[in-house]
């Protein structure tokens, strides 16, 4: 009932991607994105924290939809009913598809959180982190937007660190190795720290 009853309450409708504030009442005074939710601890911690502030949260598995939805809905039979976020909304597509819809400067801040590697050199093309997919994500994200990026494999992080120091759209100072104060833990990061893997926690500004 999660997903036929709650998840429907939550969805941000495709109708409303050409003004994506709009989706919210009342209407927001900043508008964040979040691309791969994973379980939905962030995203959750997000929208709690800032109530002026919408979030539009992207997640294409089901576990993992299931698993924000049951943390707002811990009691069967409550689906239809229980209260929900005002700011957070819901995208259960590919993130890219919600992206090239939205109009431009829209987005405030814009999250990628331990997304999946990609480690083998042919699977590099799929990653969010890549120089084909930066235009159209400085697009979206108006100057002084932040784009707030986390990861814990070594791969990746040089693969970041390569890809943001040859583009014009970003100011790219050095990561963090500690998450700062405001940026909400996730069970994803809990798991590197246990296997000692060590995070890094990027924040590049749209110039």
């Amino acid at each position: 009932m999660l997903l036929e009853v709650a998840l429907p309450r939550l969805a941000f409708p495709s109708a409303a991607a050409a003004d994506p504030a709009g989706a919210f009442v009342p209407r927001p005074a900043a508008l964040w994105l979040e691309v791969g939710f994973g379980g939905g601890e962030h995203a959750l911690a997000q929208a709690a924290a800032h109530p002026d502030a919408a979030l539009i949260a992207a997640e294409v598995f089901e576990n993992g939809i299931c698993s924000l939805l049951s943390r707002l809905i811990p009691a069967l039979g409550a689906e239809a009913t229980a209260p929900l976020p005002p700011n957070l909304r819901l995208w259960t597509q590919d993130a890219r598809v919600l992206l090239g819809a939205l109009p431009d400067a829209c987005l405030d801040r814009l999250f990628l959180l331990f997304p999946d590697p990609w480690p083998k050199a042919r699977h590099a093309r799929r990653r969010f982190v890549h120089p084909a997919a930066l235009p159209g994500l400085a697009r979206v994200l108006r100057p002084g937007a932040e784009w707030r990026v986390a990861s814990d494999d070594p791969t990746y992080q040089e693969w970041v660190r390569t890809v943001m120091a040859a583009q014009d759209w970003f100011d790219a100072p050095p990561p963090l190795a500690e998450r700062p104060a405001d940026w909400p833990p996730t069970r994803y990061e809990a798991k590197a720290l246990r296997a000692g893997r060590q995070p890094l926690y990027w924040r590049f500004i749209r110039r």
